[in-house]
């Protein structure tokens, strides 16, 4: 049996494998030019691929590594040596792909079963049973579903009780360090001279694409070994202070106590079984405290799952979705970082630097103020998916344009937008930048505050009678026109600049 491993599923281990004598992994050069895909990520990609090639060789198995321009060339020249072959495929998260492989696999005269993917913990059809006659224009809400799977897999479980009498402790994980704080060192991997090579071939064939080209970017693992170590390091290491810190924003961090997993766990490198495993252990041994763990094991089998879900339910329609109709391109500094603003410039240049940044700089920096600009969620989607190593289509879609966006209204029920006090609340960002996060409008405001309130007024309509935004219309309606003048006139400015490059 031959089975054909993608780029995002290298477990050496694969469910698939365990039945097959050969297997095949093709290369595609031009379908990473698609994008201007950050050279960290591509460099990652294929060294990760090759490293996979060669400990399957290691173990024994028969390996077809083509590397070619696109998919179908790569078939070509598999079945001109393998004609008619039947191939066994782990069922991509992408929306499509299993279907356009399947036509491609059988114009070449082979066939193509699919199989479960192994990458998730659950499985569509346990969701499929857990939704039930709900639909995505329903909408599904992440904290039923978490608790489904925590019941469902005896996770973090005191009988049929969660563990500490509470199933969320995101109260408990918001906490600010103090100047005096130091966070823990990232695991560092020294590139061998496999991934020298890939980071030579990469950047001289997509020398014009976004992000640092330099080696030194590459910092994440690219073997099952490396992922292993990288995982062991955040349980002894960071998850003690990861629940408390895991919203904070610390101006020169890019990493604080954050797992930086999630590369190798989109990878297949690490599976989340193995995640929840590590970190519930510690927890039981009184290593780690609950409110780290569990916060963990939301976002791994809580939130990643769930995205998985609704995409592949909420596609093709997500991937067009814009409701609040905004079109605006992204601003210049998106790209070259260029900013007095100083929550945006850190993490922009963390993206930039290192193709990473943590979920809040993600959510509530990038996200928030592509919201309140006004910027199309699809631009911003794809500005995610080639900046970010950890990106795919079915991961950025929902979380970006369901979530960041709010493009679409199948996962929340209010828009995650918020003026400069959120950031002044979780960060150190404030205190030094060149805006003053107390004041709305007039030169100097931050540009978080007057951007905020204009966009809940220029989407009134479709926001006010949303699920918990009167608190916020209660505001809106005590501001009087000459207030208003002021703030859109400031709004307009800001927008301006941004446009500009001058902000």
């Amino acid at each position: 049996m031959t089975v054909w491993l993608l780029g995002d599923q290298l477990a050496p281990d694969a469910t698939p494998l365990e039945a097959a004598d050969h297997v095949l992994m093709i290369e595609a050069h031009g379908f990473a030019a698609r994008l201007p895909y950050h050279p960290a990520k591509l460099t990652l990609l294929f060294s990760a691929m090759r490293h996979c090639r060669d400990e399957l060789r290691e173990r024994g198995y028969e390996v077809t590594y083509v590397e070619a321009e696109t998919f179908g060339e790569g078939l070509d020249e598999y079945f001109g040596a393998a004609p008619g072959d039947a191939l066994v495929l782990m069922d991509p998260p992408s929306h499509g792909a299993a279907e356009r492989f399947t036509a491609m696999v059988e114009d070449r005269g082979g066939s193509l079963a699919l199989v479960e993917n192994d990458a998730f913990l659950t499985t569509p059809d346990q969701f499929d049973q857990w939704a039930g006659d709900r639909t995505v224009e329903d909408g599904f809400r992440q904290e039923r579903w978490y608790r489904f799977v925590r019941r469902e897999f005896d996770i973090l479980m005191d009988g049929d009780e969660p563990a500490g009498g509470a199933w969320n402790y995101d109260d408990e994980n918001r906490e600010t360090p103090g100047p005096e704080w130091t966070p823990p060192p990232a695991p560092t991997f020294e590139p061998d001279a496999l991934t020298r090579e890939v980071h030579e071939f990469v950047t001289e064939r997509y020398d014009d694409h976004w992000g640092n080209p330099a080696l030194d970017a590459v910092v994440w693992p690219v073997t099952r070994a490396e992922a292993r170590s990288a995982l062991d390091h955040f349980v002894s290491t960071r998850l003690p202070e990861f629940g408390a810190y895991q919203d904070a924003l610390v101006e020169g961090e890019w990493a604080l106590s954050h797992s930086l997993l999630s590369s190798s766990l989109n990878l297949g490198l690490l599976r989340p079984q193995e995640l929840v495993d590590a970190v519930v252990e510690a927890y039981r041994a009184g290593d780690a405290p609950l409110n780290s763990v569990e916060g963990f094991v939301r976002q791994v089998v809580g939130w990643r799952e769930f995205m998985r879900h609704v995409y592949r339910r909420g596609m093709p329609a997500m991937g067009e979705a814009n409701q609040l109709e905004q079109e605006r391109a992204l601003p210049p500094l998106y790209w070259d970082g260029e900013t007095d603003m100083t929550c945006l410039s850190e993490a922009v240049s963390h993206v930039y630097d290192r193709g990473y940044a943590h979920h809040i700089e993600r959510l509530m920096v990038l996200s928030n103020f592509a919201l309140v600009y006004g910027a199309d969620p699809q631009e911003l989607n794809r500005w995610f998916h080639l900046g970010f190593v950890d990106a795919y289509h079915w991961v950025t879609t929902p979380n970006v344009v369901g979530m960041g966006s709010f493009a679409t209204g199948v996962l929340s029920s209010k828009p995650y937008a918020s003026s400069g006090n959120y950031i002044n609340k979780m960060s150190d960002f404030c205190a030094d930048c060149e805006y003053t996060v107390s004041r709305t409008t007039g030169e100097g405001a931050c540009p978080f505050n007057a951007l905020y309130w204009d966009f809940l007024k220029e989407n009134e309509e479709t926001l006010r009678g949303t699920g918990r935004m009167g608190l916020m219309y209660s505001h809106v309606d005590r501001k009087d026109e000459e207030e208003w003048a002021e703030i859109r006139e400031r709004a307009a400015d800001v927008r301006e600049m941004a446009r500009e490059g001058t902000l």
